[in-house]
């Protein structure tokens, strides 16, 4: 699975990523100044404090999330280019040639 996501406002994102460490009794202080910092400098970071992949697929029906991860990078997307159809399979023809 894949998501693209558009940052419209990356302050709001910094913001309330800031407000949920800072609402975090049980995080220690040291660990949250490094928390701060780092969804300070790096928007994927501060959605990475936000968006917890359990959360999204819990009340899936017959889907357990084993393992979850993050990467992100800045691209240009452009709905209107081949590559992003979003309905063909990565590396995947099914032509005959």
């Amino acid at each position: 699975m894949e998501l693209v996501l558009e940052v419209e406002d990356a302050e709001a994102v910094t913001k309330s990523a800031l407000s949920r460490i800072a609402g975090d009794s049980a995080m220690p202080e040291t660990e949250r100044a490094h928390a701060e910092g780092t969804v300070t400098e790096d928007t994927a970071e501060a959605l990475a404090y936000l968006v917890d992949p359990f959360d999204l697929v819990s009340e899936v029906p017959g889907v357990e999330l084993q393992q979850a991860s993050w990467s992100a990078e800045r691209i240009d997307h452009d709905p209107d280019a081949p590559d992003w159809d979003l309905g063909e399979d990565d590396g995947d023809d099914d032509s005959d040639g």
